[in-house]
């Protein structure tokens, strides 16, 4: 048996005292929050509510030092459906969150993808906005019944630009308004950018007679004067947005949309066990709070299996409004 030495004794004695390197309470470190190496996808181009989303909690979460170096990158195409392949080819990748809403729902559900949100483990719905119809400030249209005369008139020359597949809430929601109108849905010229950053170039441009997109992808072009908010598509006014609801405007629709993160499928228990307690840390953060307040975000938190419950119930509905408006 070999005998240690006193000098070896204390050097043990030490490292226990000392331990691991001391953490600060906010570090992450004692709530496990900390995720070296967590990246954020984002399955549309730069600009979106995805995006927007994605990058306000990557900020929000090294903020308030709940972990950090985030990485965000995009990843576009087919109303998010690329995205969403790669996320569920990710099996067992602890280290990969996507930031989705409706408009992936709707883009699965119309694109008749294999792949669905049914294969990914959710993790949480953070955020619901009402919907903007929204114009270009050279517009003619300077009132919501400016629009819906030209509109009712003749639907095909009036077209009507969205950030979302067919099935999305950016295409969903001028179809409801189109239904509650007097308007055929199928008659609707609807024209599908990949995210709001494509679609605001276009209103912009004058390429597409009014847009309907989150409110919070926006805010600094309506506060610029560069876009006119005719209507709101949820059941209040929004704060600081000059605009009635559709229902004040005598259109009896009321349309929201939200967003939230899943991640791959086949992630251990610990791993998803750390991206819950993340967005929960997150949630309650000041910084979040404020995240909500400026981008005009209501909270919509909800986590884990009642979030998988949500996006299965979310299916439903797209597919039941889908066959209801004949699309």
């Amino acid at each position: 048996m070999r005998l240690r030495t006193p000098l070896a004794l204390l050097g043990s004695a030490l490292l226990v005292l000392v331990g691991p390197p001391l953490l600060t309470p906010s570090s992450g470190a004692d709530t496990g929050t900390q995720i070296p190496g967590l990246r954020f996808m984002v399955p549309n181009t730069p600009g979106g509510g995805y995006d927007i989303t994605a990058r306000t909690l990557a900020k929000n979460v090294e903020d308030a030092e709940i972990t950090h170096n985030v990485e965000v990158f995009n990843l576009p195409g087919a109303g998010g459906t690329v995205g969403l392949t790669r996320l569920v080819s990710e099996h067992g990748n602890g280290k990969l969150a996507m930031s989705m809403g409706l408009g992936v729902v709707g883009a699965v559900r119309t694109n008749k993808l294999p792949k669905t949100l049914a294969d990914t483990t959710p993790i949480a719905r953070v955020t619901e906005e009402s919907d903007i119809v929204v114009v270009g400030k050279g517009s003619p249209y300077k009132t919501l019944d400016d629009l819906l005369t030209a509109w009712k008139a003749n639907p095909a020359k009036v077209p009507v630009g969205g950030g979302s597949s067919p099935g999305g809430p950016d295409h969903l929601a001028p179809m409801l308004m189109a239904k509650a109108t007097g308007i055929a849905p199928k008659t609707v010229n609807y024209v599908a950018f990949d995210g709001g950053g494509e679609l605001l170039a276009s209103i912009l441009g004058n390429k597409v007679s009014f847009g309907v997109s989150g409110v919070g992808e926006y805010l600094d072009q309506i506060e610029s004067g560069d876009l006119r908010v005719l209507a709101v598509t949820g059941p209040e006014r929004i704060p600081g947005v000059d605009a009635p609801t559709l229902r004040e405007s005598g259109v009896d629709t009321v349309f929201t949309n939200w967003r939230g993160i899943v991640a791959p499928p086949g992630i251990s228990d610990a791993e998803r066990a750390k991206l819950l307690a993340l967005f929960e840390k997150l949630h309650d953060s000041p910084q979040w709070r404020e995240s909500l307040k400026k981008n005009g975000w209501s909270d919509a938190f909800l986590t884990g299996e009642k979030f998988g419950d949500f996006l299965a119930a979310e299916d439903r509905r797209v597919d039941s409004v889908l066959k209801e408006l004949g699309l």
